[in-house]
Protein backbone atom coordinates (compact mmCIF):
# COMPACT_ATOMS: atom_id res chain seq x y z
CA UNK A 1 0.00 0.00 0.00
CA UNK A 2 1.39 3.45 -0.83
CA UNK A 3 2.67 5.68 1.82
CA UNK A 4 1.23 8.81 3.00
CA UNK A 5 4.08 11.05 2.79
CA UNK A 6 4.87 12.94 -0.43
CA UNK A 7 7.90 11.87 -2.06
CA UNK A 8 10.46 15.52 -2.60
CA UNK A 9 10.78 16.81 -5.25
CA UNK A 10 14.56 16.00 -6.30
CA UNK A 11 13.58 12.40 -6.58
CA UNK A 12 11.63 13.84 -10.23
CA UNK A 13 13.76 15.53 -12.68
CA UNK A 14 13.60 19.57 -12.74
CA UNK A 15 10.69 20.71 -15.24
CA UNK A 16 8.10 22.84 -14.77
CA UNK A 17 5.58 19.54 -14.36
CA UNK A 18 7.71 18.17 -11.29
CA UNK A 19 7.64 21.76 -9.78
CA UNK A 20 4.03 21.94 -10.08
CA UNK A 21 2.92 18.49 -9.30
CA UNK A 22 -0.09 17.81 -7.03
CA UNK A 23 0.99 15.73 -3.39
CA UNK A 24 0.75 12.05 -4.11
CA UNK A 25 2.36 9.24 -2.35
CA UNK A 26 4.82 7.45 -2.94
CA UNK A 27 5.23 3.31 -3.09
CA UNK A 28 7.61 1.35 -1.28
CA UNK A 29 10.32 -0.52 -3.07
CA UNK A 30 10.12 -4.06 -3.76
CA UNK A 31 11.30 -6.34 -0.71
CA UNK A 32 10.82 -9.95 -0.25
CA UNK A 33 8.56 -12.45 -2.91
CA UNK A 34 5.43 -11.94 -4.56
CA UNK A 35 3.53 -13.69 -6.90
CA UNK A 36 0.81 -12.40 -9.11
CA UNK A 37 -1.11 -12.98 -12.79
CA UNK A 38 1.09 -10.28 -14.47
CA UNK A 39 4.20 -8.75 -13.45
CA UNK A 40 4.84 -5.06 -15.31
CA UNK A 41 8.22 -3.23 -15.50
CA UNK A 42 7.85 0.55 -15.85
CA UNK A 43 5.27 2.84 -14.05
CA UNK A 44 5.04 5.45 -17.14
CA UNK A 45 1.66 5.57 -19.09
CA UNK A 46 2.17 2.19 -20.92
CA UNK A 47 2.91 0.32 -17.75
CA UNK A 48 0.10 2.08 -15.76
CA UNK A 49 -2.64 1.75 -18.33
CA UNK A 50 -1.87 -2.02 -18.69
CA UNK A 51 -2.13 -2.45 -15.63
CA UNK A 52 -5.70 -0.74 -15.03
CA UNK A 53 -7.07 -2.82 -18.03
CA UNK A 54 -5.60 -6.03 -16.56
CA UNK A 55 -7.06 -5.04 -12.83
CA UNK A 56 -10.39 -3.81 -14.16
CA UNK A 57 -10.40 -7.56 -15.58
CA UNK A 58 -9.96 -9.39 -12.42
CA UNK A 59 -5.73 -9.97 -12.64
CA UNK A 60 -3.49 -9.26 -10.05
CA UNK A 61 -0.90 -6.91 -11.00
CA UNK A 62 2.71 -6.20 -9.76
CA UNK A 63 4.44 -2.75 -11.54
CA UNK A 64 8.16 -2.17 -10.70
CA UNK A 65 9.65 1.26 -11.29
CA UNK A 66 13.08 1.49 -11.52
CA UNK A 67 12.65 4.84 -10.58
CA UNK A 68 9.13 7.44 -9.20
CA UNK A 69 5.69 6.98 -11.11
CA UNK A 70 6.47 9.24 -14.43
CA UNK A 71 10.00 9.70 -14.19
CA UNK A 72 10.74 9.22 -17.74
CA UNK A 73 8.80 10.94 -20.97
CA UNK A 74 5.24 10.46 -19.64
CA UNK A 75 6.28 13.26 -16.96
CA UNK A 76 8.20 15.08 -18.57
CA UNK A 77 6.25 15.67 -22.59
CA UNK A 78 4.86 18.49 -24.02
CA UNK A 79 1.48 17.46 -22.63
CA UNK A 80 0.23 17.14 -25.59
CA UNK A 81 -2.94 15.07 -26.66
CA UNK A 82 -3.26 15.00 -30.57
CA UNK A 83 -5.04 12.52 -32.62
CA UNK A 84 -3.74 9.82 -34.79
CA UNK A 85 -1.08 7.29 -34.30
CA UNK A 86 1.77 6.29 -36.03
CA UNK A 87 3.42 8.71 -38.81
CA UNK A 88 2.45 7.79 -42.63
CA UNK A 89 0.28 4.46 -41.90
CA UNK A 90 -0.28 4.21 -45.42
CA UNK A 91 3.06 2.90 -45.93
CA UNK A 92 1.52 -0.47 -44.32
CA UNK A 93 -1.12 -0.87 -46.71
CA UNK A 94 1.23 -3.56 -48.67
CA UNK A 95 1.20 -5.58 -45.54
CA UNK A 96 -1.99 -4.95 -44.04
CA UNK A 97 -4.50 -3.93 -46.72
CA UNK A 98 -6.86 -0.85 -47.34
CA UNK A 99 -9.14 -2.02 -44.00
CA UNK A 100 -6.19 -2.49 -41.57
CA UNK A 101 -4.70 0.80 -42.53
CA UNK A 102 -8.16 2.35 -41.92
CA UNK A 103 -8.42 0.75 -38.67
CA UNK A 104 -4.56 2.17 -37.23
CA UNK A 105 -6.27 5.45 -38.21
CA UNK A 106 -9.94 4.62 -36.40
CA UNK A 107 -7.53 3.22 -33.26
CA UNK A 108 -5.41 7.08 -33.47
CA UNK A 109 -8.66 8.92 -32.75
CA UNK A 110 -10.04 5.91 -30.24
CA UNK A 111 -6.90 6.44 -28.01
CA UNK A 112 -7.61 10.23 -27.32
CA UNK A 113 -10.92 8.88 -26.42
CA UNK A 114 -9.54 6.41 -24.01
CA UNK A 115 -7.52 9.25 -22.37
CA UNK A 116 -10.89 11.15 -22.19
CA UNK A 117 -12.50 8.55 -20.50
CA UNK A 118 -10.37 7.58 -18.30
CA UNK A 119 -10.22 11.84 -16.97
CA UNK A 120 -13.58 12.21 -16.80
CA UNK A 121 -14.65 8.94 -15.01
CA UNK A 122 -12.31 8.97 -12.56
CA UNK A 123 -12.20 12.79 -11.98
CA UNK A 124 -8.32 13.41 -12.36
CA UNK A 125 -6.76 16.53 -12.09
CA UNK A 126 -4.17 17.76 -14.68
CA UNK A 127 -5.56 20.46 -16.51
CA UNK A 128 -7.07 18.94 -19.40
CA UNK A 129 -8.16 21.73 -22.05
CA UNK A 130 -9.49 21.05 -25.17
CA UNK A 131 -8.32 22.47 -28.56
CA UNK A 132 -5.10 21.53 -31.08
CA UNK A 133 -3.88 23.30 -33.99
CA UNK A 134 -1.75 21.78 -36.68
CA UNK A 135 0.15 24.86 -38.14
CA UNK A 136 1.32 24.65 -41.44
CA UNK A 137 5.02 25.85 -42.72
CA UNK A 138 4.38 25.74 -46.45
CA UNK A 139 1.28 26.31 -48.66
CA UNK A 140 1.53 22.86 -49.94
CA UNK A 141 0.89 21.63 -46.30
CA UNK A 142 -2.00 24.11 -45.89
CA UNK A 143 -3.85 22.75 -49.19
CA UNK A 144 -3.26 19.28 -47.64
CA UNK A 145 -5.34 19.94 -44.86
CA UNK A 146 -8.13 19.98 -46.79
CA UNK A 147 -8.05 16.59 -47.60
CA UNK A 148 -7.00 15.59 -43.88
CA UNK A 149 -10.84 16.86 -42.76
CA UNK A 150 -12.37 14.99 -45.30
CA UNK A 151 -10.61 11.65 -44.14
CA UNK A 152 -11.08 12.08 -41.01
CA UNK A 153 -15.02 12.75 -41.15
CA UNK A 154 -14.78 9.32 -43.88
CA UNK A 155 -13.59 8.20 -40.08
CA UNK A 156 -16.52 9.02 -38.52
CA UNK A 157 -14.82 11.83 -36.55
CA UNK A 158 -16.75 13.48 -34.66
CA UNK A 159 -15.44 16.54 -33.20
CA UNK A 160 -15.30 19.84 -34.84
CA UNK A 161 -12.57 20.37 -37.12
CA UNK A 162 -11.55 24.06 -38.74
CA UNK A 163 -9.36 25.17 -41.33
CA UNK A 164 -7.56 28.13 -40.54
CA UNK A 165 -6.27 30.34 -43.54
CA UNK A 166 -3.23 33.12 -43.59
CA UNK A 167 -5.47 36.02 -43.05
CA UNK A 168 -7.32 34.31 -40.16
CA UNK A 169 -3.59 33.04 -38.24
CA UNK A 170 -3.79 36.19 -36.09
CA UNK A 171 -6.93 34.58 -34.49
CA UNK A 172 -5.25 31.57 -33.30
CA UNK A 173 -1.28 32.16 -33.03
CA UNK A 174 0.73 35.37 -32.15
CA UNK A 175 3.30 34.28 -35.38
CA UNK A 176 3.73 35.18 -38.71
CA UNK A 177 5.72 32.15 -39.50
CA UNK A 178 3.30 29.97 -41.12
CA UNK A 179 0.83 29.37 -44.02
CA UNK A 180 -2.29 28.24 -42.58
CA UNK A 181 -3.90 25.54 -39.57
CA UNK A 182 -5.81 23.28 -39.27
CA UNK A 183 -7.73 23.14 -35.90
CA UNK A 184 -8.99 20.11 -34.18
CA UNK A 185 -11.20 20.66 -30.71
CA UNK A 186 -11.03 17.00 -30.12
CA UNK A 187 -7.41 17.02 -29.38
CA UNK A 188 -5.64 19.14 -26.47
CA UNK A 189 -3.37 19.05 -23.84
CA UNK A 190 -2.58 18.55 -20.36
CA UNK A 191 -0.18 18.11 -17.40
CA UNK A 192 0.95 14.72 -17.77
CA UNK A 193 2.88 14.32 -14.49
CA UNK A 194 -0.25 15.41 -12.58
CA UNK A 195 -2.25 12.74 -14.99
CA UNK A 196 0.37 9.78 -14.66
CA UNK A 197 -0.27 10.28 -10.74
CA UNK A 198 -3.74 10.09 -10.94
CA UNK A 199 -3.56 6.70 -12.57
CA UNK A 200 -1.14 5.61 -10.39
CA UNK A 201 -3.80 5.95 -7.88
CA UNK A 202 -6.47 5.02 -9.32
CA UNK A 203 -4.57 1.56 -10.27
CA UNK A 204 -3.54 0.93 -6.42
CA UNK A 205 -7.26 1.71 -5.73
CA UNK A 206 -7.94 -1.54 -8.41
CA UNK A 207 -5.48 -3.33 -6.02
CA UNK A 208 -2.39 -2.85 -8.48
CA UNK A 209 0.86 -3.46 -5.84
CA UNK A 210 3.03 -0.71 -7.15
CA UNK A 211 6.52 -0.34 -6.06
CA UNK A 212 9.22 2.32 -6.56
CA UNK A 213 12.71 2.71 -6.37
CA UNK A 214 13.15 -1.31 -7.84
CA UNK A 215 15.08 -1.26 -10.30
CA UNK A 216 14.84 -4.80 -12.57
CA UNK A 217 18.37 -6.80 -11.97
CA UNK A 218 17.61 -9.73 -13.71
CA UNK A 219 14.80 -11.83 -15.78
CA UNK A 220 14.43 -15.75 -15.50
CA UNK A 221 12.28 -16.77 -18.60
CA UNK A 222 9.72 -20.05 -18.14
CA UNK A 223 6.02 -20.65 -18.09
CA UNK A 224 6.45 -18.69 -15.24
CA UNK A 225 8.76 -15.46 -15.31
CA UNK A 226 10.49 -14.62 -12.19
CA UNK A 227 11.57 -10.71 -12.05
CA UNK A 228 14.22 -9.78 -9.75
CA UNK A 229 15.30 -6.46 -7.96
CA UNK A 230 18.23 -5.93 -5.31
CA UNK A 231 15.81 -6.80 -2.47
CA UNK A 232 13.19 -9.25 -3.92
CA UNK A 233 11.23 -10.97 -7.08
CA UNK A 234 7.76 -11.47 -8.48
CA UNK A 235 6.84 -14.68 -10.05
CA UNK A 236 4.18 -14.22 -13.50
CA UNK A 237 2.41 -16.30 -15.62
CA UNK A 238 2.84 -13.31 -18.02
CA UNK A 239 5.46 -10.11 -18.13
CA UNK A 240 5.27 -6.95 -19.62
CA UNK A 241 8.08 -4.72 -20.34
CA UNK A 242 6.95 -0.94 -20.63
CA UNK A 243 10.35 0.73 -20.40
CA UNK A 244 10.39 2.63 -23.86
CA UNK A 245 13.47 4.42 -24.31
CA UNK A 246 14.58 3.58 -20.67
CA UNK A 247 14.66 0.06 -21.14
CA UNK A 248 18.19 0.05 -21.69
CA UNK A 249 19.97 -3.57 -21.74
CA UNK A 250 16.57 -5.51 -20.31
CA UNK A 251 15.55 -7.03 -23.31
CA UNK A 252 18.59 -6.67 -25.99
CA UNK A 253 16.14 -7.67 -28.66
CA UNK A 254 13.43 -4.97 -28.16
CA UNK A 255 16.59 -2.50 -27.55
CA UNK A 256 18.27 -2.80 -30.70
CA UNK A 257 14.75 -1.88 -32.28
CA UNK A 258 14.12 1.91 -30.63
CA UNK A 259 16.02 4.13 -30.97
CA UNK A 260 16.55 6.69 -27.60
CA UNK A 261 16.28 10.10 -28.67
CA UNK A 262 16.76 13.84 -26.52
CA UNK A 263 13.95 16.03 -27.11
CA UNK A 264 13.66 19.21 -24.70
CA UNK A 265 11.80 21.89 -23.45
CA UNK A 266 11.55 25.29 -21.77
CA UNK A 267 8.91 27.22 -20.01
CA UNK A 268 8.68 30.88 -19.49
CA UNK A 269 8.06 32.57 -16.51
CA UNK A 270 4.10 33.75 -16.16
CA UNK A 271 3.05 35.96 -19.28
CA UNK A 272 0.48 38.79 -18.26
CA UNK A 273 -2.94 38.16 -19.65
CA UNK A 274 -2.89 40.05 -22.94
CA UNK A 275 0.66 39.12 -23.84
CA UNK A 276 -0.74 35.30 -23.03
CA UNK A 277 -3.90 36.38 -25.22
CA UNK A 278 -1.76 37.60 -28.00
CA UNK A 279 0.82 34.71 -28.49
CA UNK A 280 -2.05 31.97 -28.12
CA UNK A 281 -5.71 33.97 -28.38
CA UNK A 282 -7.70 29.98 -27.97
CA UNK A 283 -5.18 28.39 -26.15
CA UNK A 284 -4.83 26.14 -27.98
CA UNK A 285 -1.84 23.10 -28.07
CA UNK A 286 0.26 24.18 -31.54
CA UNK A 287 2.77 22.12 -33.68
CA UNK A 288 4.10 22.89 -36.97
CA UNK A 289 5.12 20.06 -39.67
CA UNK A 290 8.79 20.03 -40.05
CA UNK A 291 10.93 17.28 -39.41
CA UNK A 292 12.72 18.95 -36.58
CA UNK A 293 8.84 19.84 -34.96
CA UNK A 294 8.14 22.56 -32.82
CA UNK A 295 5.48 22.16 -30.46
CA UNK A 296 4.19 24.59 -27.81
CA UNK A 297 1.01 25.72 -25.52
CA UNK A 298 0.39 27.75 -22.90
CA UNK A 299 0.07 26.07 -19.04
CA UNK A 300 -2.69 26.59 -16.80
CA UNK A 301 -0.42 29.64 -15.04
CA UNK A 302 -0.23 31.30 -18.60
CA UNK A 303 3.38 30.09 -19.48
CA UNK A 304 4.53 29.62 -22.78
CA UNK A 305 5.58 25.76 -22.82
CA UNK A 306 7.79 25.30 -26.00
CA UNK A 307 9.50 22.25 -27.00
CA UNK A 308 10.99 20.60 -29.94
CA UNK A 309 14.23 20.34 -31.84
CA UNK A 310 14.84 16.12 -31.28
CA UNK A 311 18.56 15.14 -31.58
CA UNK A 312 19.55 11.90 -33.02
CA UNK A 313 23.19 12.17 -32.21
CA UNK A 314 22.98 10.70 -28.60
CA UNK A 315 24.69 14.28 -27.25
CA UNK A 316 22.38 17.07 -25.67
CA UNK A 317 23.18 20.54 -25.44
CA UNK A 318 24.97 21.88 -22.62
CA UNK A 319 22.56 24.70 -21.63
CA UNK A 320 19.02 23.82 -22.69
CA UNK A 321 17.36 27.17 -22.50
CA UNK A 322 20.32 28.71 -24.69
CA UNK A 323 19.79 25.88 -27.63
CA UNK A 324 15.68 26.59 -27.13
CA UNK A 325 15.32 30.08 -26.86
CA UNK A 326 16.13 31.44 -30.41
CA UNK A 327 14.13 28.80 -31.25
CA UNK A 328 10.88 30.05 -29.61
CA UNK A 329 12.05 33.53 -30.45
CA UNK A 330 12.05 32.80 -34.48
CA UNK A 331 8.00 31.84 -33.51
CA UNK A 332 7.35 34.77 -31.23
CA UNK A 333 9.67 37.65 -31.03
CA UNK A 334 7.49 39.30 -28.59
CA UNK A 335 8.61 37.12 -25.78
CA UNK A 336 12.16 39.02 -26.22
CA UNK A 337 12.38 39.78 -22.59
CA UNK A 338 10.31 36.87 -21.40
CA UNK A 339 12.39 35.27 -18.64
CA UNK A 340 12.78 31.41 -19.58
CA UNK A 341 12.06 29.79 -15.75
CA UNK A 342 12.45 25.82 -16.23
CA UNK A 343 14.57 23.86 -18.86
CA UNK A 344 14.59 20.28 -19.18
CA UNK A 345 15.18 17.32 -21.64
CA UNK A 346 14.32 13.63 -21.91
CA UNK A 347 14.30 10.34 -24.40
CA UNK A 348 11.52 9.77 -26.62
CA UNK A 349 11.94 5.97 -28.23
CA UNK A 350 11.45 5.96 -32.03
CA UNK A 351 11.41 2.90 -34.21
CA UNK A 352 12.51 2.68 -37.86
CA UNK A 353 9.47 3.17 -39.30
CA UNK A 354 7.37 5.53 -36.42
CA UNK A 355 5.17 3.51 -35.59
CA UNK A 356 4.79 2.27 -31.94
CA UNK A 357 5.50 -1.11 -31.46
CA UNK A 358 2.83 -3.40 -29.19
CA UNK A 359 3.08 -7.27 -29.50
CA UNK A 360 4.87 -10.15 -27.54
CA UNK A 361 7.84 -12.23 -27.84
CA UNK A 362 7.77 -15.20 -30.58
CA UNK A 363 10.76 -16.64 -27.97
CA UNK A 364 8.75 -15.87 -24.99
CA UNK A 365 5.14 -16.19 -25.91
CA UNK A 366 4.29 -14.86 -22.22
CA UNK A 367 6.21 -11.70 -22.64
CA UNK A 368 4.51 -8.42 -23.98
CA UNK A 369 5.61 -5.23 -24.47
CA UNK A 370 5.02 -1.82 -26.06
CA UNK A 371 7.02 1.11 -27.16
CA UNK A 372 8.45 3.22 -29.81
CA UNK A 373 6.41 5.85 -29.88
CA UNK A 374 7.81 9.04 -31.63
CA UNK A 375 6.68 11.51 -29.60
CA UNK A 376 2.92 10.93 -30.03
CA UNK A 377 3.13 8.61 -26.48
CA UNK A 378 0.29 10.11 -24.59
CA UNK A 379 -2.59 8.78 -26.59
CA UNK A 380 -0.62 5.96 -27.87
CA UNK A 381 0.22 4.60 -24.10
CA UNK A 382 -3.39 4.62 -23.41
CA UNK A 383 -4.52 2.65 -27.16
CA UNK A 384 -1.34 0.05 -26.19
CA UNK A 385 -2.67 -0.96 -22.11
CA UNK A 386 -6.01 -1.28 -23.71
CA UNK A 387 -4.39 -3.35 -26.27
CA UNK A 388 -2.48 -5.02 -24.15
CA UNK A 389 -5.21 -5.92 -21.54
CA UNK A 390 -7.01 -7.45 -24.05
CA UNK A 391 -4.43 -10.06 -25.14
CA UNK A 392 -2.94 -11.04 -22.33
CA UNK A 393 -6.54 -11.28 -21.27
CA UNK A 394 -7.26 -13.84 -24.43
CA UNK A 395 -9.81 -11.48 -26.12
CA UNK A 396 -9.33 -11.05 -30.21
CA UNK A 397 -10.20 -8.56 -32.26
CA UNK A 398 -9.10 -5.60 -30.53
CA UNK A 399 -6.07 -4.54 -32.43
CA UNK A 400 -3.38 -5.92 -30.94
CA UNK A 401 -3.48 -8.87 -33.48
CA UNK A 402 -2.67 -5.82 -36.41
CA UNK A 403 0.40 -3.96 -34.44
CA UNK A 404 1.99 -7.27 -34.06
CA UNK A 405 1.48 -8.14 -37.55
CA UNK A 406 4.01 -5.14 -38.50
CA UNK A 407 7.80 -6.24 -38.53
CA UNK A 408 10.38 -3.73 -37.01
CA UNK A 409 13.74 -4.06 -37.98
CA UNK A 410 16.90 -3.49 -35.50
CA UNK A 411 19.18 -0.88 -36.14
CA UNK A 412 22.32 -1.69 -37.75
CA UNK A 413 25.66 -0.52 -35.79
CA UNK A 414 24.42 -1.72 -31.93
CA UNK A 415 23.33 0.98 -29.47
CA UNK A 416 26.89 2.83 -30.24
CA UNK A 417 26.33 3.51 -34.15
CA UNK A 418 22.81 3.41 -34.69
CA UNK A 419 21.72 6.93 -33.07
CA UNK A 420 25.06 8.88 -35.26
CA UNK A 421 23.62 6.57 -38.25
CA UNK A 422 19.40 7.54 -38.11
CA UNK A 423 20.85 11.52 -37.52
CA UNK A 424 22.53 10.99 -40.59
CA UNK A 425 19.00 9.88 -41.63
CA UNK A 426 17.13 12.42 -40.40
CA UNK A 427 19.60 14.88 -42.08
CA UNK A 428 18.50 13.97 -45.51
CA UNK A 429 14.54 14.14 -44.56
CA UNK A 430 15.59 17.81 -43.67
CA UNK A 431 17.50 18.46 -46.20
CA UNK A 432 14.45 16.83 -48.82
CA UNK A 433 12.27 19.06 -47.05
CA UNK A 434 13.99 22.03 -47.54
CA UNK A 435 14.25 21.46 -51.14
Amino acid sequence: MPNSVALPSDLHPASYYAATRLPHPYYRALQGHLEVDVCIVGAGFSGLNTAIELAERGLSVAVLEARTIGWGASGRNGGQLIRGVGHEVEQFEPLLGHEGVRQLKQMGLEAVDIVRQRIETHRLDCDLTWGYCDLANTPRQFEAFADEITELRGLGYRHALELVTPAQLPQVVGSNRYAGGLVDMGSGHLHPLNLAQGEAALASRLGVELFERSPVTGIDHGPKVKVRTAQGSVEAGTLVLACNAYLNDLNPELGGKILPAGSYIIATEPLGESVARQVSPRNLAMCDQRVTVDYFRLTADRRLLFGGACHYSGRDPKDIARYMRPKMLKVFPQLERARIDYQWAGMIGIGANRLPQIGRLAEHPNVFYAQAYAGHGLNATHLAGRLLGQAITGQVGGGFELFARVPHITFPGGKHLRSPLLALGMLWHRLKELI
